[in-house]
């Protein structure tokens, strides 16, 4: 039986569905290159600059996924001395530090993604004009705020059903 796509499950695994494919794409643009290099002594133009550009939006896509997992570093020191409510207001502020940084690097990463289409900078190889590459950084970074903010609302909503329920830990 056939599962339905809903926007929900596209959406819930935005991140997969982009990095999965990329990354086995990537991969095997390397061997050609390296089959290429070595085999052919001969190489590519076009592909060791495709295969940084797709890394680079690996990259900032991949902070979104590590924001949505909960796997980005922490320092678990002084997470581990709170319990209870407490690790929970703490890890609440540490996820609105996080996403005003994130804010922060999309409004800057637009601006640069701007400035660089102004001068209408194209890559060497492939011809490509580079805001597409830059734009990496504010889309990961936008998708890293969202990630965050979904986070921010079921922990706040947590954390407000345990006090109708008259939950005290």
């Amino acid at each position: 039986m056939k599962e339905k796509i809903s926007l929900k499950s596209i959406w819930d695994n935005l991140e997969e569905i982009i990095l999965i494919p990329s990354l086995t794409i990537s991969v095997v643009i390397i061997f050609i290159q390296v089959c290429m290099r070595y085999i052919f002594n001969n190489s590519l133009s076009w592909s060791e600059e495709l295969a940084r550009y797709m890394f680079i939006w690996q990259v900032w896509l991949g902070i979104s996924l590590a924001a949505k997992k909960k796997s980005h570093l922490r320092i678990t020191l002084v997470f581990g001395l709170v319990k209870g409510n407490a690790a929970k207001v703490l890890n609440l502020i540490v996820d609105v530090i996080f996403f005003v940084f994130g804010l922060l690097i999309t409004k800057y990463g637009m601006d640069v993604v701007m400035q660089i289409a102004h001068f209408q900078q194209k890559s060497a190889a492939l011809q490509l004009p580079m805001q597409y590459v830059y734009a990496a950084i504010p889309v990961g970074a936008l998708l890293m705020s969202i990630r965050l903010l979904e986070d921010l609302v079921r922990g706040v909503k947590g954390m407000a059903a345990k006090r109708e329920d008259g939950e005290v830990k």
